[in-house]
């Protein structure tokens, strides 16, 4: 029973061992050529950091200087200002203004001289539209026949009215004669008659009397309305007439020998040359005639450098749409008040206007090109000079960096008598032929 309940236990086998894997070995066959690649690459990697690095160090290490020439000469201060040249003989052709009463209605350029061609004296430049005012001028023309046939016509209306009433008064003066001779009777007459005839004589005397004011009343009447036609005739004969100087005044001729400049105007959203077919106005610009052996540069220089310009000093001028030519010029007018330029925002910044005279000419040179002038201020004879670049100021002194030996630059102290804008005067520290390092930078020299 007990066997049956507790039964004995069976022996448990120990667990078995993992089998080890052994893994296939590669090919013997590619082995050798993944490894011969990846040693390539590291190698050439390797290089090219290495180069890299060195060439780094290198630029790093070597520091390079700009330098030029200790030089002797003259020493020229100048000072740029710039302008646009325009003529200082010229003529300025404008289109008439109309004597007659419609001055301010528009005309119509009908013929131009050609932009830029040169002309002589009295030769044509300009031709207005004139058969409107032809037309109007044949229109006024009929109203002044018209005024003088009202003027003849009223002429004899006065005179017929003027013999009616003459004849008038000789009939009442007549009438106031007979009653004078008929009243010489009274002596024989009854105190009855007497009275009428006297009745009489007074009648056709104040008759007479009155007639003759109304003559001279008439008169002056048809005096005035004479003149009042005689005026209106005048007024438009004047009319007339002025509209026929009209006329001859739309062929423009040039008053001057010189080259033709067309004016230009603002149409649409741009700028613009006066052409053929443009509506224009009395008084209104047209073109120019422009003398090409009297040009000059219009410029302004500053009021806190004013003082340093005088009549006389001679420039070199340039032309931004020319950048090959350079031509002489000299300051000839100078302005006596400083004024404020039109786009300044504040009246403390004023120019004072200056004017060179160029010298020469050229067939370029033409009015309102943008143009520079280069003004000498002072000049001075048989200086040490050297850039301004090549001096250093330190601690309120000037040094420069003169190259040695072993393209090293020493640094020297030296005394600067005048400085232009781009070079300098040396009284002491250098000489001319030496060397010297333009924008030197101790700092980075000495890496």
């Amino acid at each position: 029973m007990s066997a049956i309940l507790n039964p004995t236990p069976q022996p448990v086998p120990p667990p078995s061992k993992p089998v080890p894997v052994v893994a296939e070995p590669p090919s013997p066959s590619r082995r050798p050529w993944w490894l011969l690649v990846l040693a390539i690459i590291g190698g050439v990697a390797a290089w090219q950091y290495s180069a890299r690095q060195q060439a780094a160090d290198k630029a790093a290490t070597t520091v390079t200087f700009r330098t030029a020439k200790v030089t002797q000469g003259p020493l020229e201060i100048r000072m740029r200002i710039v302008g646009q040249t325009s003529a200082r003989d010229f003529a300025n052709i404008i289109v008439p203004r109309m004597m007659g009463p419609e001055g301010n209605r528009p005309l119509m350029l009908e013929k131009l001289a050609k932009p830029g061609s040169l002309v002589g004296k009295d030769q044509f430049v300009v031709q207005i539209d004139a058969q409107s005012l032809i037309d109007h001028v044949d229109d006024v023309h009929s109203t002044v026949m018209q005024a003088e046939s009202d003027v003849k016509k009223r002429q004899a209306e006065l005179a017929i009215e003027m013999s009616n009433l003459q004849q008038t008064q000789r009939i009442a003066q007549a009438t106031f004669d007979k009653a004078k001779l008929d009243r010489s009777t009274t002596p024989v007459r009854t105190p009855v008659d007497q009275e009428l005839l006297q009745l009489t004589v007074d009648e056709a005397e104040a008759n007479s009397a009155e007639i003759r004011t109304d003559l001279r009343n008439k008169a002056e009447s048809q005096q005035s309305d004479l003149e009042i036609l005689n005026f209106t005739l005048l007024r438009h004969t004047r009319h007339r007439d002025r509209h026929k100087k009209d006329v001859t005044r739309f062929t423009i001729n040039a008053p001057m020998p010189g080259l033709v400049v067309m004016q230009t105007v603002f149409q649409g959203s741009e700028f613009r040359q006066i052409q053929e077919g443009d509506q224009v106005y009395s008084g209104q610009s047209v073109l120019k005639i422009v003398s090409p052996n009297s040009m000059q540069v219009e410029a302004t220089v500053s009021q806190a450098d004013s003082d340093r310009f005088r009549v006389g000093q001679v420039a070199r001028i340039t032309l931004d749409a020319f950048p090959g030519l350079e031509l002489k010029g000299r300051v000839y007018a100078m302005g006596a008040i400083a004024v404020a330029g039109m786009r300044s925002s504040s009246n403390y910044l004023r120019s004072v206007p200056v004017r060179l005279m160029i010298e020469g000419t050229d067939p370029r040179l033409i009015p309102d090109l943008s143009a520079a002038a280069d003004v000498l201020l002072e000049r001075k004879d048989n200086q040490i000079l050297v850039p301004r670049s090549a001096l250093v100021e330190e601690g309120g002194k000037l040094f420069a960096y003169v190259k040695s030996a072993g393209n090293k630059f020493e640094k020297r102290p030296v005394a600067v008598s005048v400085q232009s804008y781009t070079e300098a005067s040396i009284l002491s520290g250098l000489k001319p032929g030496e060397e010297v390092a333009l924008n030197y930078r101790p700092i980075l020299a000495a890496r």
